[in-house]
């Protein structure tokens, strides 16, 4: 038996703020699907280069009263960094909560606008602590 990884699927709320928000972390739209009959977008980003491995945003047209409000049963996305202090800082000034600062110059968690985690790791091995991320709590939940 064979078996491919497709996708991850997260349902959003506000389809442009969550693509604003996977957008600050380097995907881009790969294909969109408008359903008129499902009153559905399903919107597909990913890193660049790395088109088979998108995060599917599902926003219903309608709403959706059925998204928990926390999305933690769903784990979490984790996308590698090239610099996970230039990552988290740009995120910041962004308007991104660090929920989870990269203390250990290795790992980092902030959430979607939909409140889905989203695990930041470092490329390689860790870089030396740092401030302000070295001395910095977690805010939330991550």
């Amino acid at each position: 038996m064979g078996i491919r990884y497709l996708h991850t699927m997260v349902r959003v709320k506000n389809l442009e703020a969550s693509m604003a928000f996977y957008e600050l972390l380097g995907l881009k739209e790969t294909r969109r699907h408008d359903s008129e009959a499902g009153r559905f977008t399903l919107v597909f980003m990913a890193p660049e280069g790395q088109e088979d491995y998108p995060v599917e945003l599902t926003y219903n047209w309608d709403g959706d009263d059925a998204l928990p409000s926390d999305s933690r049963h769903f784990g979490h996305l984790a996308y590698s960094v090239d610099n996970i202090y230039d990552t988290c800082q740009f995120l910041q000034d962004n308007g991104v909560v660090i929920n989870r600062p990269p203390r250990d110059g290795r790992m980092a968690f902030v959430r979607s606008p939909d409140n889905v985690s989203v695990e930041l790791l470092q490329d390689g091995p860790a870089l030396a602590p740092a401030e302000p991320w070295a001395s910095m709590g977690n805010t939330g939940h991550w």
